[in-house]
């Protein structure tokens, strides 16, 4: 009887971790949720979109985006925050809400590397330095000199508090030196839309907002973010080599899961973003954006970690120091 008994402990128990084991083995058996915490139509949620589906393709399942604005994005990335880490609710977001945001609100409903687990970086978008048509300056430094000489009656437009065009151009202003008045949008569209009707004088924003109207001519591009020129603007300086040495600013996107998202499926979930941006049609198409892909290493967990440790140390003490304050 006793061995009897054993056998059928056995059995059952060996019955009873098949599921766990299956169901483990069977990620992502369901469609899943992608939170982008911004409105739809954003360079954020065009990025998404685009590496979402072919991640679907990959995992054999749907990635569903889900927009989720509201409080510079600490709506949607509180939701995820909240969520059952299994992997079926992640977030696609960019630095603002999970570094910027720090600085600018003085409680968050979430702890930025406490709360998720990093899966994997999904582009990092450059910025431009554009200006009006008619703004006498036709060279980054022919343009500070004409800030600094106008200060007081200069302005840059921005597309709110903490959005990627007001860190591009806080970050300008502060290593000029200057202190010119900035007038907030709600939104880059509106932003941009006064920029070309000459509204105000310059703003620095995503390269994939604002290339259009560069080579439709409505407005002028003086220099771009990055460390190296990019190839859809091949005639523009960066920043740092026309003479303002140091001044860097991208803007990076990620994926993140739930704290506690089981290591397996945060793998697969990296793995199906590396199998995503190494696909010619998916590169050929985020060029076009000119967003710069991740490669190698840079495409690891750990290295979305490390970025967003770096934004961290970089953007809190300097939004603090310039004493900005969500609208």
């Amino acid at each position: 009887m006793k061995r009897r008994t054993l056998l059928a402990a056995t059995a059952a128990s060996g019955l009873a971790a098949m599921p766990v084991a299956s169901m483990a083995q069977a990620y992502p058996s369901k469609p899943i949720t992608v939170v982008v915490p911004f409105a739809a139509g954003g360079p954020t949620d065009a990025l998404a979109r685009i590496l979402c589906q072919r991640m679907g393709e990959a995992l054999g399942q749907q990635l569903i985006v889900e927009n989720v604005g509201g409080a510079g994005g600490t709506i949607g990335v509180a939701k995820v925050a909240r969520a059952t880490p299994d992997g079926y609710t992640i977030a696609f977001t960019h630095m603002g809400t999970l570094a910027v945001n720090i600085a600018l609100y003085k409680s968050l409903p979430y702890d930025s590397q406490k709360d998720f687990e990093p899966v994997g970086l999904g582009g990092t978008n450059p910025m431009v330095l554009v200006t009006k048509k008619d703004l006498p300056a036709e060279t980054f430094p022919e343009f500070q000199a004409y800030v600094k000489a106008n200060e007081k009656k200069v302005q840059y437009g921005m597309a709110g508090i903490g959005a990627a065009s007001h860190l591009g151009g806080l970050m300008l202003n502060s290593m000029m030196k200057v202190d010119v008045l900035e007038i907030p949008y709600k939104g880059t569209g509106p932003a941009l839309n006064d920029l070309v009707s000459g509204q105000f004088d310059y703003m620095v924003d995503q390269a994939v907002n604002v290339l259009p109207q560069i080579k439709s001519g409505n407005i002028k591009a003086l220099g771009v973010s990055t460390t190296k020129r990019l190839s859809q603007l091949p005639d523009v300086p960066t920043i740092d080599e026309a003479g303002l040495k140091g001044y860097e600013v991208t803007i990076w996107n990620g994926f993140f899961a739930p704290k506690g998202t089981p290591k397996d499926v945060v793998a697969k979930l990296n793995q199906a973003l590396v199998t995503t941006l190494s696909d010619d049609k998916v590169k050929v198409r985020l060029t076009e954006l000119a967003v710069d892909l991740p490669e190698g290493k840079e495409t690891t967990p750990e290295a979305l970690g490390a970025q967003l440790k770096a934004s961290i140390d970089k953007w809190v003490p300097a939004v603090r120091a310039a004493g900005v304050k969500p609208e």
